[in-house]
């Protein structure tokens, strides 16, 4: 075989063999959207744990604490509680007379907690307020005699 049919007979199979993997392409700009959505989350539920009973003129203040029901999927940050007195109920056959909030004394009321409260019942703690019975000066107080007083507590 001479040079030229060598020469075809390798250029025809490199073309041939080309042809087999050979592909043409068209090429294209666009544009499209999405979205992708941001959860919110629902109130905790402050549960206090501590029980406040017999409190009475000279009786020492008693503590309030607690924890948190998180209904959420995942950890909630809770800055502080602040408990309230809500209301006083009077009992039922109480001496005549006024029974209500200023009967009694809240102190540390503002309680910091400063933590990730984790998703479920009774999670995480607060604790640091006191409350007791306000000891007025030359009061007849009878009216409070088995009075439940209402706690409400707010967190941030």
């Amino acid at each position: 075989m001479n040079k030229k049919t060598v020469a075809v007979i390798t250029g025809t199979a490199v073309v041939l063999a080309g042809a087999g993997v050979a592909f043409a392409y068209w090429t294209a700009g666009g544009d499209g959207t999405g979205s992708a959505e941001t959860g919110t989350n629902v109130a905790l539920v402050a549960q206090q744990t501590s029980v406040v009973e017999d409190m009475a003129p000279g009786v020492a203040a008693q503590g309030l604490s607690g924890n948190f029901d998180n209904a959420n999927d995942g950890p909630v940050y809770v800055s502080t509680v602040t408990a309230s007195i809500a209301s006083v109920d009077k009992a039922a056959g109480a001496p005549a007379g006024t029974c209500d909030a200023t009967d009694y004394t809240l102190t540390g009321a503002t309680m910091n907690v400063n933590a990730q409260v984790p998703a479920g019942d009774g999670q995480g703690s607060w604790s640091g307020a006191n409350i007791a019975f306000n000891n007025k000066a030359s009061v007849n107080q009878d009216a409070c005699k088995l009075a439940v007083v209402n706690l409400a507590y707010a967190i941030s």
